[in-house]
């Protein structure tokens, strides 16, 4: 049991350790950090209200991510993703919020001050494109960096 443990443990570490090295990933992590306010969003195929919408705010520090609506969090989630696959992938493990202690497959693209995403529910597959329909449990936003 001891050594299982402490492979698991190396492991983590190495992968922790390619993924501080990878020029791509670091490239990617930087340009998503600072605060962005929802251009768009739609939850299983059904657009956001408005008045939401203009609530939503995103802010990245590191690899942690909070989102919130009307200053309360809507979740926080520890990010890692993986800029060389197509689309390129984005994962959050959840640390608050309603889908706490669970893990989100996602795709994402940047585009200067754009970041957008798709994500499926908590266990579901990776979605592969950017679109969201009635019953496919998908949220996809778009989202614009806050100018300081």
């Amino acid at each position: 049991m001891r050594n299982a443990f402490l492979i698991g443990f190396i492991c983590a570490a190495i992968s922790l350790a390619v993924a501080e090295d990878n020029p791509a990933i670091k490239k990617d992590m930087a340009q998503l950090q600072g605060e962005w306010s929802m251009v768009s969003g739609t939850a299983d195929g059904q657009p956001m209200p408005e008045e939401m919408r203009k609530q939503m705010k995103r802010v990245c520090k590191g690899d942690e991510i909070a989102v919130t609506a009307g200053g309360q969090i809507f979740i926080r989630a520890k990010v890692s993703i993986d800029p060389s696959r197509k689309p390129r992938t984005i994962d959050y493990e959840m640390t608050d919020g309603f889908t706490k202690g669970k893990k989100q497959l996602g795709i994402y693209e940047l585009d200067g001050d754009t970041f957008k995403s798709c994500f499926g529910a908590p266990g579901a597959e990776r979605p592969k494109d950017f679109t969201s329909q009635p019953g496919d449990k998908r949220t996809s936003s778009v989202w614009k960096r806050e100018k300081k």
